[in-house]
This record gives structure tokens, sequence and C-alpha cells, in this order.
């Protein structure tokens, strides 16, 4: 009889290894663009690395009012809570709406270019526009 629990090594931990470590160089990337993107705006980087005082910072950054951060540790709120701060953030750092919806969807890829681009902290979009907070 053949045996249908029996395992083979199809040399399949080179490649998961390999997987792990671009995973790995990837949200390094990532955190390292919202450090950058937290200093541009006059934040300190490290703030991008500290559960829940990232977000504090986001939403300050943003411009949006201090309820703005208990909202976004509401399940379902969150999501568009998180969407208006992408949009805000992207308008704070003078870009257009469709990086905010970038920001939204492609987090990692659009905090690396907004820490390590040519865009520069303009204040804050959503304390500017007298939006409803």
């Amino acid at each position: 009889m053949f045996n249908v629990l029996a395992q083979s090594d199809g040399g399949g931990g080179a490649g998961a290894a390999f997987l792990f470590v671009i995973y790995f160089a990837f949200i390094i990337a990532y955190v390292a663009g919202m450090w950058k993107a937290y200093d541009k705006a006059g934040e300190p980087g490290w703030a991008a690395i500290v559960p829940f005082y990232n977000l504090w910072v986001w939403v300050k950054i943003a411009g949006r009012p201090p309820l703005w951060f208990i909202l976004a540790l509401i399940p379902c709120v969150n999501i568009v809570i998180i969407f208006l701060l992408s949009m805000d953030t992207a308008k704070s750092f003078g870009k257009t709406e469709i990086y905010g919806v970038g920001m939204f969807f492609l987090p990692p890829i659009f905090w690396i270019m907004l820490g390590f681009g040519s865009a520069t902290y303009v204040g804050p979009a959503a304390a500017n526009n007298n939006t409803v907070g």
C-alpha cells in the first residue's frame, strides 16, 4: 500500500526561506518609509514602530481631531477612518486623491514612496479644510 500521510522533502525549504527574506526586507522598507514620512511631518520617526502611538501620530499628521484615534480602533468603522486618514495624509504631503487611494489599498508601497520620495509636508490637510471632524 501507499502511505497517504507520507511527506517528501521537495526542496521547498530554500524557496520558503527566500520568500521570508524578501518579505522581511519589504516590511523593513515599509517601516523605514513610514519613519521618514513621520520625520518629514515633524513628528518622531520612531513613532512608526510603536503600536497605537503610530496611529495617534498619524491622526495628528492628517490634522484630524483626537476622537479619530478612538474611531480607528472600532471594527468596521476603522475601514472608513483609515481611508479618510489616507486621503488626508496624501493631501498633507501635497499629493492627489489618487495617491490617497493608493495609500489605502497598497500602504507599504505608498508609504515607502512618501518617505523616500520628494514629497514635503505642507501641513495637516484636514485641519486646513474645515472638514467635518
